[in-house]
């Protein structure tokens, strides 16, 4: 069953509908649906769907040729090609109008231009002599985020302006992630998005009519289970060094979170962690986290997971390898992970937070037009007992900002079994001071998996928010 993704075939089949030739990119990090999405769109349409391998531009061509040919020509099946140019000459003559509109798709694109530099200046080369008044429609593919980015989008790229549109899939979203698991409760379809990331992939893996816990023992916790192993699959595929790789999303995964600290955890320059972290997030697998009021101060960049999916696996599997590998795996997950649970949702309970805070933020829900959701931290001056001033590193969860009258909305979020109370909201309201300088707040949003205490029920909630996990599945 193919779930989600409306806006993504709207944009294929705007393209698909044009007269004449049209050409959509279509990149994001792997596993999150790329291939699917594609299948999808081209049901019932007439389409050659070529997976591109890293075997060399030879292998590459040949098999392209005989992909090409089993869809316009079968009576050539078996002909060896010399060149790339003879391949696409065939698909040009038996690309006419009669025939209805032909889908060509190249997928994973990188591991063949990578080996073939004349590629794109070829496929380019083509479209501007031979297809513009074809019924042809080119997709371009792939998983290397900085390649498709850079040779293929950027302007430096032979097919630049080439292109009617362009899809980066991203990972579901939470609500869109619980598409998948529809009779779950509100808990564990938080949950669930937490150990899969919203990665369609691993989504797909989850079985609804078993409990959350079953399906998490099975796929993280048996040394069969499709995501026991897929971080080092994942890695050794993009990486040669995957043993600094995973040292340094180590020392992520564990909040170390500044170049210096973790090029000093793992033993090694600045330049050659910073390296790695950068193709860590060509990947999306890491990505920059910036302070949401000061998004050109530098100095206030932080490396954090973009994964869930990774933040999971490395707080709870490392450690418990030994005793999967007896076969004692679900016994571990029951007495040492499911406790911890929440605590490891804190996290992604506040990126669903932004998310939400965004979503109903720019329909106007807090009162004014929010245009951007992101998090804050710095260092907050507070008395002691005795009347004495002290410093305190702090963060805000949720930060809101509309651009267009200077004014934020900012958040709280717990993920626990108790509900907030007072003091979550005093201390909100205190730190509120901090971004006030530049923006006035106007609402405070408390968001709670358990809900709230009877003391918020006297309060004149006028500037105050209460929102549960039931609420933002709604």
């Amino acid at each position: 069953m193919f779930i989600g993704r409306e806006r993504e075939l709207q944009s294929l089949e705007t393209v698909y509908a044009k007269e004449g030739f049209g050409m959509t990119v279509i990149y994001g990090r792997r596993r999150v649906g790329k291939s699917t999405l594609i299948t999808e769109f081209i049901k019932e349409k007439k389409a050659i769907f070529y997976t591109a391998t890293k075997v060399g531009a030879d292998r590459n061509l040949e098999l392209f040729a005989k992909q090409v040919l089993d869809v316009v020509d079968p009576d050539y099946s078996g002909v060896a090609f010399s060149s790339l140019e003879n391949v696409l000459d065939i698909l040009t003559k038996r690309t006419s109008v009669s025939d209805g509109k032909v889908i060509l798709v190249i997928d994973e694109l990188p591991y063949w231009a990578e080996k073939d530099e004349a590629l794109l200046s070829i496929l380019q080369k083509y479209i501007d002599t031979q297809w513009l008044d074809k019924n042809l429609m080119l997709i371009l593919c792939g998983s290397a985020l900085s390649f498709m980015e850079n040779k293929v989008l950027s302007e430096k790229s032979p097919v630049f302006g080439r292109r009617d549109s362009q899809i980066k899939l991203e990972a579901f979203n939470y609500r869109d992630s619980a598409l998948f698991v529809p009779n779950y409760s509100p808990e564990d379809k938080a949950v669930c998005y937490g150990v899969t990331g919203g990665v369609a992939k691993y989504l797909a893996m989850i079985d609804s009519t078993k409990s959350l816990d079953d399906n998490i023992k099975r796929l993280f916790f048996n040394t069969d289970g499709y995501l026991f192993d897929e971080t080092k699959n994942l890695l050794t595929q993009e990486f040669a060094d995957v043993t600094l790789v995973n040292n340094i999303i180590e020392q992520v995964a564990s909040g170390e979170n500044t170049l210096n600290i973790i090029a000093s955890k793992v033993k090694e320059k600045d330049a050659t962690v910073l390296y790695s972290l950068e193709k860590l997030i060509d990947v999306g697998l890491v990505e920059k986290k910036k302070c949401i009021t000061e998004e050109k101060n530098k100095k206030k960049t932080q490396y954090v997971l973009k994964d869930h999916m990774f933040k999971f696996w490395y707080e709870f599997i490392p450690k418990a390898i030994s005793v999967i590998e007896m076969g004692q795996g679900e016994l571990y997950y029951d007495k040492v992970v499911k406790p911890q649970l929440h605590a490891f949702m804190g996290s992604v309970f506040e990126e669903m937070c932004r998310y939400y805070t965004l979503e109903h933020g720019i329909q106007g829900a807090f009162g004014s037009f929010i245009t951007e959701a992101g998090t804050w931290w710095g260092v907050e001056q507070l008395q002691d007992d005795t009347g004495k001033w002290y410093q305190q590193a702090t963060d805000i969860d949720v930060v809101g900002l509309s651009t267009v009258d200077n004014t934020a909305v900012i958040g709280e979020c717990k993920f626990k079994n108790e509900k907030i109370d007072r003091g979550v909201y005093e201390t909100l309201l205190g730190r509120a001071r901090l971004i006030a300088g530049k923006y006035n707040v106007t609402k405070y949003l408390l968001f709670s998996l358990s809900g709230f205490t009877d003391w918020f029920d006297t309060q004149d909630k006028t500037n105050i928010v209460l929102i549960t996990v039931e609420d933002m599945y709604h």
